[in-house]
């Protein structure tokens, strides 16, 4: 490791080290920031129906943080045309996360998920502190590694050959989803001793190996990580410039051989560059549409993509109507106040 360190330093172009990881943070910030604002309105819509006082509006990039709903939504909407107005912000941006999964590998989990940059920092800092993360055996990364699919097979099968347009209507259209985004807001205000101590264990564990939620549990990135597998943008290494100094694989937060790849082919691979930016050789590994093109796409292509996809979709639902949702607040005031009734429970 001391020997590529040197190498890096010694031969890397400062401008191309630097470049990837600062546009990168600079996008995962941006989106950060709109997290906390959208959550921080919300919480003031919230309070607002509870306490009464000057009227909020509800913020509808809420409903980001509602991906079950979303599939249901997405199933009903091709089944029978009817593009739900509970929530319909919801819908528009997990078409559109799938969509950059197709495009631009897992970019989403790397590029714009808040819960991916703590991840990261999380690990980063457990280096700082222990000197090193720790990377489990292939006998035990692999089987843990398949729970992220097994939740997410759980979820779609129910979804998908449980449900019937008529089921799925009930649910979309029915009393516990039209309060689903304040039912969440309330477990994480008043939040179980044990549910906290899961939280907690699971950002400890992240501090010791690499981004431990995203890698083996989270079911959003493994629905994205399957659509990645179809994308014609792909890692791709040069092998007659390649060096085989292996720094591509000792940096790349996923555990990808990169080094032993022409194309990078895994749903692992979330586009963040990682590798590309530590690469001494120039034009020997980019991010690209084929191996046979050599331009690469740059970080900040992948960038303006990125967030000119999320301007467009979600200017386009406000234009045409699919971006609030038709539930009157005096509805929501009626409903913040019966909230603890069995018939919120996601099981009726």
């Amino acid at each position: 490791m001391a020997d590529h360190r040197f190498y890096k330093e010694m031969k890397l172009p400062g401008e191309k080290y630097r470049e990837a990881p600062l546009i990168r943070r600079t996008v995962q910030w941006i989106f950060l920031l709109i997290t906390l604002y959208t959550g921080w309105r919300f919480v003031r819509f919230v309070h607002y129906l509870q306490q009464g006082g000057g009227e909020v509006s509800r913020p509808p990039g809420v409903e980001a943080f509602l991906p079950i709903s979303s599939l249901m939504s997405l199933k009903y909407w091709i089944l029978t045309g009817d593009f739900n107005a509970i929530h319909p912000a919801g819908l528009v941006l997990f078409i559109l996360f799938l969509l950059m999964a197709w495009g631009i590998k897992k970019s989403f989990c790397s590029w714009v998920c808040p819960v991916g940059l703590l991840s990261e920092y999380l690990w980063k800092w457990g280096e700082k502190i222990f000197g090193r993360n720790f990377t489990l055996p292939a006998w035990l990364d692999w089987p843990l590694r398949s729970l992220k699919y097994l939740i997410l097979i759980f979820f779609a099968w129910g979804i998908f050959f449980g449900m019937d347009a008529e089921a799925l209507k009930g649910f979309i259209y029915g009393d516990y989803n039209r309060v689903a985004d304040i039912k969440m807001l309330l477990f994480f205000a008043h939040i179980s001793a044990f549910s906290l101590s899961v939280i907690l264990g699971l950002m400890v564990l992240s501090l010791f190996i690499k981004n431990f939620w995203c890698r083996y549990l989270c079911p959003y990135g493994a629905l994205l990580g399957f659509f990645s597998m179809f994308s014609p943008v792909k890692i791709t290494r040069n092998p007659d410039t390649c060096t085989d100094c292996m720094m591509c694989t000792e940096a790349c937060p996923a555990h990808i051989q990169v080094h032993k790849k022409i194309r990078v082919r895994t749903d692992e691979c979330t586009a963040c560059l990682t590798c590309t930016s530590v690469c001494p050789e120039p034009d020997t590994l980019m991010l690209s549409l084929s191996k046979k093109k050599k331009k690469p796409l740059s970080a900040r292509t992948v960038a303006w993509i990125i967030l000119l996809s999320f301007v467009l979709f979600t200017g386009l639902a406000r234009l045409t109507g699919h971006w609030q949702n038709n539930i009157p607040v005096k509805e929501y005031q009626q409903r913040i106040h019966e909230i603890n009734s069995p018939v919120y429970e996601h099981t009726n």
